[in-house]
């Protein structure tokens, strides 16, 4: 319990505070065991703002990345263990880490502030996750506020803390102005701290919506003394992220809260440290950090007397100071030994500052010896990560590697004087010999990073030959994988950065890369790059788009004799010479994505804004093809399968614009197919094709059968596996994924912040053993009398047949089919119950692949038309929705106008819960205020109807001229936005992914039937 009376909290009583983050195990289509890695970097590759020793347990040891989750240090091979690659893809913003806070008391007891951003692009709130077992499993509290571990400050801290003498007591400095927090209860729920009156005034930049935001309260520190064992700690400081007023105290217990007197003002606090010898260590700079600061200054007060001392190693009125100071770290074993890193000493390095004399003097790792030579107190050993020289070859004084960079942590181990670790924008350095630098001698540093994979992935292939893997990755480039256990000796450069990469299909060791060059470092820099040995040298192109600065998408032809490049500012151009020259493209909007044919080197690709785009002529120019119903915004990739000329597949959208999914073009882009049985999709690739089979393997990041998973598909798409786990899902994958052409079940995934993810199938499916049936396709028709019975003859090869499912819903034995030996009867009273369209019958057996039978149900029965033709599909096509949704095209097929207000049309469905509805009308030619709907009960039930819903249009619609269509973008709703099951709905088609005649949404004109069938 909180200590004293005078506590005043604004308790916020949250939803369900506490729950299980990972998600509970649902099945999505089938599941395959598989086995993941990550492909090794050796250095980590980002970021690394938070390293934390639990002050109770040696080696007990975490680190916290602001895209890429928390890791846990592992002292038997000495690296580290990621602990959040179970967070599911929808919450994706929980792998960025604004805190960490590991129990003194309780060391199995560890904490992490979760959340990426506070900007609009985040639309979660963060959360606090707990756990009793060291990260092995986790609960969460939501929080009511936004958490930016991606965010301006994101190295200051830690925010989050344990009071060391009562450690069911957290506190936890917010961002965005919301203060100060607290919790009594190992982190269940959190109560804000009204007593605590400065939420923070600091902001990097109100013009900029990134940098816009209070960064708020950066570090919480507890004196130890002031508390004994299950007494709360009475003296706590916190540093605020404020130019004026920085350092606030309590005295009691976090009752009262004031500014603390004779404080330094004019710089931020970056860290705050509180010594066995009773001082508090203040880091200042004047930026947040990690990219800013130009000045800074280091200042202790004594806790006993108030006095406050500066012991900046330089002077922030020298001209040699011009950087903040960031990490900060004070020896547990020797309280008047500190350290203290420069957070912004970009040229020529980092600075590293030691005092044994608790900051009366200092010493540097590098000192000037006549310049531009300088003398080093460290020996740097980056054997584990060789790419980490960055491709340069710098001119004195700069070296390379680099001490680093946005060093905004550093720690000595409380229990070990000799060992030192801090973080980079790549990596964490560490020495295990720090105190030789009080002798006069070298310390050795070193990669501490094994086991970090903190990569952002722009791109991924696999070619056909040569390296199984090439990566565009953030931040760091990108890499030929020649071995994945081991780090690559070099990063790729030439351009030094990465949006898109591709390669020859037909001439595989032929690869081109696009990223933005860094003109003002080198005017003649080029964003494009070109390798001829399969990835493992690069060169840069001779000439680019006039005025360009680079990034977009490239693609090269299959016999690697044209390139085209949509730049990410000019437009799209191609290129006959090798890049020696470019042309603009014509018929291609700027900003287009494209892919090449892997068969036809005349051909390429392009898609935007929902238009697709097909180039005859090697991307001279590009004309609009007649496919309709892609994805409008939102994730688009797409890409042709190689040996197949014209085979393309398409994934993306988003559930915000209702078109979401994978599509297949066979006919080169002119027409797609939308597939029924992936309810969403982010990215499409392609890998070896299974044994016994042609076509090439297809993976993607899908929800399939309402469940977010890596997917993988043997037969075109026609069933899928679920190849990931709930303790496998890593966050967001939707960046690349691409399978391998030479190993079945290989693929590689990328990830945003944890890596490049390998997965391997455990078992491989035997062309010999595997089970048939015939036929896969079939029709059948609702109309009495040609009603039949379908019979399919199973080849079982040594397997049983486990079930038959149409989408997550299994077939009953002897209701909706009988057994005869090797042969299923598909009974036709079951048939005649399905909407109108392709259902697919999924056959799954005891071993080997699953196949499935396509029917297509038609009804031939004369249905009254004339006049007009309605045509519908369903925008959401799973069972269970809170709206009901259809899209419908009404068209007058008769030979005069039509008053639109004589015209009702009505939508058949089941209520399934007596609730009040609400129709709208998104969009319509004629207006959605000149469209309207009500809600019918019927007097008598009918199979897939209780209710209908009937539109009509008001006079103001006017007229429908002959031949003339509008459409009409509707949904339905009950008033509390429970969920219909519109699986049986008589007016529901799952198949239907485009416009269609939809017979059982009827037609009236002035009362009369002219369209469909009534129920």
């Amino acid at each position: 319990m909180l200590r004293g009376f005078h506590i005043i909290l604004l308790t916020i009583i949250l939803a369900g505070a506490s729950y299980i983050e990972a998600p509970l195990k649902a099945q999505a289509a089938a599941d395959e065991a598989y086995v993941w890695n990550k492909a090794v970097t050796g250095g980590g590759g980002g970021f690394v703002p938070g390293i934390i020793f639990n002050s109770s347990e040696p080696d007990l040891i975490y680190a916290r990345t602001d895209i890429g989750g928390a890791y846990r240090w592992n002292p038997v091979d000495n690296s580290w263990v990621q602990l959040l690659d179970w967070m599911g893809f929808e919450e994706w913003g929980k792998t960025g880490v604004d805190a960490l806070a590991t129990d003194p008391v309780d060391p199995d007891r560890l904490y992490l502030a979760v959340g990426t951003y506070t900007n609009s692009w985040d639309p979660h709130n963060g959360s606090i996750l707990r756990s009793t077992d060291r990260g092995e499993t986790w609960e969460s509290t939501s929080l009511p506020f936004k958490v930016g571990g991606n965010m301006p400050g994101r190295s200051m801290g830690e925010r989050l803390v344990i009071d060391p003498n009562k450690n069911s007591t957290l506190y936890f400095g917010a961002r965005s102005g919301n203060g100060l927090w607290r919790s009594v209860d190992y982190g269940a729920t959190w109560s804000k701290v009204t007593t605590f009156l400065n939420p923070g005034t600091y902001v990097e930049d109100p013009s900029n919506e990134y940098q816009s935001d209070i960064i708020g309260l950066a570090w919480i520190a507890f004196d130890p003394s002031t508390g004994a064992a299950n007494q709360a700690t009475q003296s706590i400081y916190v540093g605020v992220v404020d130019k004026n007023e920085s350092v606030y105290h309590s005295s009691d217990g976090g009752a009262s809260w004031s500014a603390v007197p004779g404080q330094p003002t004019g710089y931020l606090p970056h860290h705050g440290v509180i010594s066995d010898n009773g001082h508090l260590f203040i880091s200042y700079s004047n930026g947040a950090g990690p990219y800013d600061g130009t000045k800074g200054q280091v200042w202790k007060m004594n806790l006993s007397t108030g006095i406050w001392t500066n012991i900046s190693p330089v002077s922030s009125t020298s001209d040699d100071n011009y950087y903040g100071y960031g990490g900060l770290a004070v020896d547990a074993q020797h309280p008047n030994t500190i350290m203290v890193a420069t957070l912004n000493s970009w040229w020529p390095d980092a600075i590293i500052f030691r005092s044994t004399d608790g900051g009366s003097t200092w010493t540097r790792i590098w000192d000037w010896n006549g310049y531009p030579d300088r003398t080093l107190r460290y020996t740097q050993d980056i054997s584990a990560a060789p790419w980490l020289t960055f491709g340069t070859n710098p001119v004195p004084p700069e070296i390379t590697p680099k001490l680093g960079w946005m060093i905004g942590d550093l720690e000595i181990d409380p229990f070990n004087s000799n060992r030192m670790m801090y973080g980079t924008g790549a990596t964490i350095y560490g020495t295990s010999n720090l105190t030789d630098w009080d002798q006069g001698k070298k310390i050795n540093l070193s990669v501490m990073a094994k086991g970090i994979e903190e990569t952002a992935v722009i791109d991924l292939i696999s070619p056909p030959s040569g390296a199984h893997l090439i990566s565009g990755l953030g931040d760091v480039t990108g890499f030929r994988h020649d071995d994945l256990t081991q780090a690559p000796a070099k990063m790729m450069t030439h351009p030094n950065s990465t949006t898109d990469i591709d390669y020859a299909e037909l001439d595989p060791s032929y690869i081109v890369r696009v990223g933005t060059a860094d003109k003002s470092a080198d005017p003649n820099a080029k964003s494009i790059g070109y390798s001829r040995d399969g990835g493992s040298n690069w060169y840069a192109g001779n000439s680019e788009p006039s005025g360009t600065a680079g990034g977009g998408k490239v693609a090269l032809s299959a016999s690697g004799d044209s390139l085209v490049w949509s730049t990410s500012d000019k437009g799209v151009f191609y290129s006959k010479n090798n890049g020696n020259s470019w042309t603009a493209s014509t018929g291609v909007p700027a900003g287009a994505k494209i892919t090449s044919d892997r068969v036809n080197s005349n051909k390429f690709y392009a898609w935007s804004a929902g238009k697709f785009y097909s180039s005859t002529n090697g991307g001279a120019s590009f004309i609009q093809t007649s496919a309709t119903g892609l994805p409008i915004e939102g994730d688009l990739d797409f890409k042709a399968m190689p040996g197949v000329e014209g085979d393309i597949w398409l994934a993306g959208g988003n559930a915000t614009s209702g078109i979401y999914g994978l599509w297949h073009s066979t006919d080169s882009g002119t027409t797609f197919s939308k597939l029924s049985n992936v309810q969403e999709a982010n990215v499409i690739g392609f890998g070896k094709a299974a044994p016994g089979g042609s076509y090439m393997a297809l993976y993607t990041s899908a929800k399939i059968d309402g469940i977010r998973g890596i997917f993988r598909s043997n037969d075109g798409g026609a069933s899928w596996v679920r190849i990931n786990d709930d303790q496998h899902q890593y966050a967001s994958t939707n960046s690349a994924i691409t399978g391998d052409p030479r190993i079945y079940g290989r693929v590689y995934i990328g990830t945003n912040g944890l890596g490049i993810v390998y997965g391997d199938a455990l078992s491989e499916p035997n062309p010999g053993v595997n089970p048939a049936i015939s036929p896969t396709t079939a029709v059948f028709d609702k109309k009495l009398g040609n009603q039949a019975n379908i019979p399919v003859s199973m080849t079982l090869n040594g397997n049983t047949l486990s079930k038959i499912t149409n989408g997550t819903v299994a077939l009953v034995q002897g209701t909706n089919y009988t057994v005869s030996g090797s042969t299923i009867t598909i009974l036709s009273s079951y048939l005649a119950a399905q909407p109108l369209g392709t259902v697919n019958l999924t056959f799954q057996f005891s071993a080997g692949a699953t196949k499935v039978l396509s029917v297509n149900v038609i009804d031939t029965t004369s249905t009254t038309s004339g006049n007009i033709q309605v045509q519908m599909y369903n925008s959401s096509v799973i069972s269970n929705v809170n709206t009901i949704s259809p899209r419908i095209k009404l068209t007058n097929t008769s030979t005069n106008a039509i008053n639109l207000s004589d015209v009702k049309l009505r939508y058949y469905y089941t209520i399934d819960g007596e609730k009040p509805q609400n129709f709208f009308c998104d969009w319509s030619q004629v207006g959605s205020s000149n469209v309207t709907g009500s809600f019918v009960k019927m007097t008598t039930a009918k199979p897939g109807a209780d209710y209908y819903a009937e539109f009509g249009f008001t006079s103001g619609a006017g007229s429908l001229a002959t031949g003339q269509s509008i459409d009409l973008q509707i949904r339905l709703s009950k008033s509390d936005w429970t969920n219909y099951n519109q699986s049986d709905d008589y007016s529901f088609n799952p198949a239907a992914s485009a416009y269609q005649d939809s017979p059982k949404l009827t037609g009236y004109i002035r009362g009369q039937l002219v369209w469909g069938v009534e129920p």
